[in-house]
This record gives structure tokens, C-alpha cells and sequence, in this order.
């Protein structure tokens, strides 16, 4: 999750690069004076205080190449982007994700990454990333980070007040059936209202929650696509929209009920316009469970004033399934300054380059030889990220992906909103938001 604020580092090239594992002479020429500024746009600041460190060891070798990490925040991320590469005037280098990248790379926008670096470069990228963003034979982006899977964040003192041992909320277990379920009995235990009453009294009053059990909200990376994995669904299949499968209603309906029906999330009228809300409420020890990825590993080791600790996500009649998702670092194949655009990019895809994203642990790097980095910071400040990293073993669900992915996601967003706020049932909701979204992959 970015903070708001933007901050601007000085970038200059080393010399050597490591790429594939190799040391690699860049054999660049140093300049003189300050006569190129790139940007490279990004919407998370921990790791763009993270690529100020890295960037710092350019300034000896190439002192002419200024750099200007832009910070947008997530909200608005991608709309500014759209704009502003349309007008041509997009940052040298900015980040995409899986479910954006197609668009600029068929339209001409970004910098073929094959061509330019050369697949020997690739050799020590995240295989899972190179794939997300492979189309047509072509790498479209330098992967820069590798998420994980999700993991279940746990408040200790909350737990412990419920009489919840933390051991055990890793091996919680959904079933939409309920004939199994074990997820919802410990939400209704860990959600209270102002007069001290849990979710599974008689006397719960709904309309004064003080804490809740859980984040269920209309959630695609943290919650829905987990769900849907481990009820044996999936959102896509390839490009094309599948959640519209008596699995895929399932998953939905569980997840919106623990919301409307039980009480034990916060209402998707605070969720839906604010990604950060459950967040908050986390952190502020209004709520015991928050499952999420590593990307709020920093905010939560940052901001929790409580005992914390990460579990296994819990289990559905498909085990526990979730998403891995990669980011990458896409050129701007309409930078006014090519040559250097092409240095920037070796610097982010080399091992140096990296290894500060991984050494402070504001994200998992995407490079693979900075990775071992990021385990040993999180070890060292007392925190296991194992959770994160053990549920891949049980497989993954699809992350969203496509060349018309943005315009899907635009035409079932609506329908979702609505559902989760419980005014449209989940059947005919699923069947009006597929057939929308494969609309707009057709289109």
C-alpha cells in the first residue's frame, strides 16, 4: 500500500551490473553535469525510498543521469497513467501490473524488454513474473517484485481476549456448506459490540460493532480470488471470465454473507470506496484477523501497537488457495531519452539493482538474487513470513490478466459493488458481471 507523499532520488549507472548471475560491464561513459532527467513512476513509497538507496550507486560512474522517483498513490494510479501515456507524457520508466500491462504493450507503448536486455538477462528474474507479463514472444516490463501468496495477519492481544490460541489460525477452514466450517465460528467469536457482546449472541447489536473478526470485503487480491481458488474456481481461465460457476457463486455468497448476514466484516459501504479501511482498522486493534499480502508488511510492522504475528490463509473445500502476483518496472517506449531509459532498466533487472527492495524488506524482489534479502530482514526484526511463501505449495489461483483486462475490469466492477452490498443476489449478479467483462474483451 503506497503512503502519500512523493519523494526524488538522484540516479547514476554503475558500471557493472550483475545479469543471469554474471558481472556485466555496462561500459558506459561518464558525462559530465546534470543534463538528463528520467522519472520513474511507482505507487508504493517504502519501496521508492528503497530505490533511492539503490540509486544512489549510480552517481559515481554516470553523474549525468538524474532520476525522479515519482510516487502516485494506488487510487489513482492507473487512470493517471492511461492519460498521461496517451498524451506522451508518461515517466521514462513506470510501473504496471498484470492486469494493465497488455494494453500498453499492444498499442506500442512500452519498450520491448526481450529485445532491448536480451533473454540472458531473464535467467535470474522470477519465472512466475516473466510469464504474467510475456505476450507474443515478448517481455513487456523488468519484473521488480514477486508477492507471494496471502497470509492471514492475527492481533495476539485480540485473540488471546477471545480465548483463541494463535497456533490455530492457520488451520481454519471455510466450507460453504457449513457443515465443516470453522472460519466462522472464531469470526463470531472475535467480533464485538459496544456492549461487550460477541457476533454469535443472541444479544449482538450489529449496528454498534467496536471490533470485527475479519476483512471479508469486495477484495480482489487479498479475498475474492482466494476464495474463489480454493472453492475450485477461478475469475479468468486464460482471458477469458469463468466466476460464473455454481462454485464461483459459492465462493462469492460465503465471502458477502460473513459481511451482511453475520456481521463479522466491516460493510462493504466503508470497503468499496476505501482500499484502506480494513487497514486501518487493523492497525488501530479494531479488528483480529486481516488477510492481505506482503505488501502490508511494512505498514503493519509500522503501525501495529499490539503483539502481531502472520498465519496460513484459511482453507476452503479446495485447500488453501491463493494469487501470486509480479510487478514490473515497463519502459517507456516514448522517452525522449532511449539510451538512457535502456541503462535505467539494466540497473533495475541486476542483483545490486534490487537488493535493496529485498535488504529493508519493504517488498519481496522479483530478482532473484536479491530475494534472500528480504527473508533475512523480516527474520531479523522477529517476524516469519513463512506463512506468505508456504501456501504456493497447495498451487495458485490465476491473477487477472488480458489485453482488455482494465476495460473488463471496468464493465463488472459496478455489478460487484453492488453485490457486495448485498442489492443484487449473487446468481444473477455473477451472470450479468461475465457476461459484461467477456463483453469488453470481445469489444
Amino acid at each position: 500500500m503506497a503512503k502519500r507523499s512523493t519523494i526524488i532520488a538522484i540516479v547514476t549507472v554503475a558500471s557493472v551490473v550483475t545479469i543471469g548471475g554474471v558481472a556485466t560491464a555496462l561500459a558506459l561513459t561518464p558525462q559530465t553535469g546534470s543534463d538528463t532527467t528520467l522519472t520513474l513512476r511507482v505507487w508504493d513509497e517504502q519501496v521508492a525510498q528503497s530505490y533511492e538507496t539503490s540509486f544512489a550507486a549510480f552517481e559515481e560512474a554516470n553523474p549525468g543521469i538524474d532520476v525522479a522517483v515519482n510516487v502516485v498513490p494506488w487510487a489513482d494510479y492507473f487512470t493517471k497513467l492511461r492519460v498521461d501515456v496517451a498524451g506522451e507524457t508518461a515517466d521514462d520508466v513506470f510501473w504496471v501490473n498484470a492486469g494493465n500491462f497488455a494494453d500498453y504493450a499492444v498499442n506500442g507503448n512500452l519498450v520491448n524488454v526481450t529485445d532491448a536486455l536480451g533473454e540472458a538477462a531473464q535467467t535470474n528474474w522470477q519465472p512466475s513474473v516473466i510469464g504474467q507479463y510475456t505476450l507474443n514472444g515478448a517481455l513487456w516490463g523488468v519484473p521488480q517484485l514477486a508477492d507471494p501468496g496471502i497470509g492471514l495477519y492475527y492481533n495476539e492481544e485480540l485473540l488471546s481476549v477471545a480465548g483463541i490460541d494463535p497456533a490455530t489460525v492457520g488451520e481454519l477452514h471455510w466450507d460453504p456448506a457449513a457443515g465443516e466450517d470453522t472460519l466462522l465460528p472464531v469470526l463470531q467469536k472475535l467480533t464485538v459490540d459496544a456492549n461487550g457482546n460477541t457476533a454469535d449472541s443472541a444479544a449482538f447489536d450489529p449496528a454498534q460493532i467496536v471490533q470485527y473478526g475479519y476483512n471479508a470485503a469486495n477484495d480482489l487480491n487479498a479475498i475474492y480470488l482466494n476464495y474463489l481458488g480454493s472453492n475450485g474456481s477461478a475469475l479468468q481461465d486464460g482471458d477469458e471470465f469463468v466466476f460464473d460457476t455454481a462454485e464461483g457463486a459459492a465462493a462469492f455468497q460465503y465471502v458477502i454473507d460473513l459481511m451482511n448476514k453475520y456481521h463479522v466484516a466491516p460493510s462493504a459501504a466503508d470497503t468499496n470506496l476505501n482500499g484502506d479501511f480494513a487497514l486501518d482498522q487493523f492497525l488501530q486493534g479494531k479488528m483480529a484477523l486481516f488477510q492481505s499480502g506482503v505488501y502490508n508488511l511494512s505498514n503493519v510492522n509500522e503501525g501495529a501497537g499490539f503483539d502481531w504475528g502472520v498465519a496460513a490463509i484459511p482453507s476452503g473445500p479446495s485447500g488453501a488457495i491463493s494469487v501470486t502476483n509480479g510487478v514490473v518496472a515497463a519502459g517507456n517506449a516514448d522517452s525522449k531519452h532511449p539510451e538512457q531509459t535502456q541503462k535505467l532498466l539494466e540497473w533495475l533487472g541486476s542483483t545490486e539493482g534490487s537488493a535493496a527492495i529485498g535488504a529493508d524488506g519493504s517488498a519481496s524482489p522479483a530478482v532473484i538474487g536479491a530475494q534472500a534479502s528480504y527473508v533475512a530482514s523480516w527474520q531479523e526484526q522477529g517476524i516469519d513470513v513463512n506463512a506468505f511463501i508456504d501456501v504456493l505449495a497447495n498451487g495458485s489461483v490465476q491473477a487477472p490478466q488480458g489485453a482488455k483486462w482494465a476495460e473488463a475490469s471496468d464493465a463488472f466492477e459496478s455489478t460487484f459493488a453492488e453485490m457486495f452490498l448485498g442489492r443484487i443476489p449473487v446468481d444473477e449478479a455473477l451472470r450479468t458481471a461475465q457476461e459484461a467483462a467477456n463483453a469488453a474483451v470481445a469489444g
